[in-house]
């Protein structure tokens, strides 16, 4: 595979900071708590479809206290549109838990404390860390895994692979923003089924190597 050049990179987030100065998760959250509730759920589900759910879950429940108060029978009325939400339900009771017991109920600033909670993976963690605690770590999802080695940002076959190589070739000063950005990109334009390349602000540079279409589906 074909990677971007430094030069290269530098301007392909240029075109995208300059496009989206700001880009935010798509989850709606009232918390860190509820990110993290919310980043749970939306393991093979759409951010729109667990933003449906969430609206009356986290005005009912939107901290572990109330969440575990709920118990799973009571959780998963407000989930039942969401897939695997039974295995869900349990993963976010027993994250209650140890949030509790562990942690005093507040939501940890690390990616080790963070991944001892049930149902918590690297990649939530990293959201978590990323879009809270405003750290400069990079997530990475479906869209990442597809779009990255795709438009030759990065190589790897596994997430942390694909994470490892991101990090150590996007500059510095575009790594907080940067996994957003990518995710947006092949959410709304380099999309698994029609990629829109003839809208892409950055068809010009892209390598459009065939190994992302191997690396992950969406």
């Amino acid at each position: 595979m074909e990677l971007l050049s430094q030069d290269e990179m530098h301007e392909v987030f240029s075109r995208w900071q300059k496009a989206n100065p700001n880009p935010a998760s798509e989850l709606e959250y009232k918390n860190p708590f509820t990110l993290l509730v919310a980043v749970i759920l939306s393991a093979q589900a759409t951010d729109k479809s667990v933003n449906l759910a969430t609206k009356a879950l986290f005005d009912a429940a939107d901290t572990p206290q109330k969440m575990l108060a709920l118990g799973e029978e009571g959780l998963i009325p407000y989930i039942k549109s969401i897939g695997l939400y039974k295995t869900k339900a349990a993963h976010i009771i027993s994250m209650c838990k140890k949030l509790i017991d562990d942690f005093g109920g507040e939501v940890p600033d690390s990616r080790e404390k963070l991944m001892t909670l049930p149902g918590v993976g690297r990649k939530t963690a990293n959201v978590v860390l990323n879009v809270i605690f405003h750290q400069p770590v990079m997530p990475v999802d479906t869209h990442l895994t597809r779009v990255s080695p795709k438009i030759g940002l990065a190589e790897g076959k596994t997430p942390e692979e694909i994470e490892n190589s991101l990090v150590s070739r996007i500059p510095p000063e575009y790594m907080y923003n940067a996994h957003h950005w990518i995710l947006l990109h092949g959410r709304y334009v380099c999309t698994a089924r029609n990629p829109d390349c003839a809208n892409c602000i950055i068809s010009d540079i892209c390598k459009k190597n065939d190994d992302g279409k191997k690396t992950g589906k969406d």
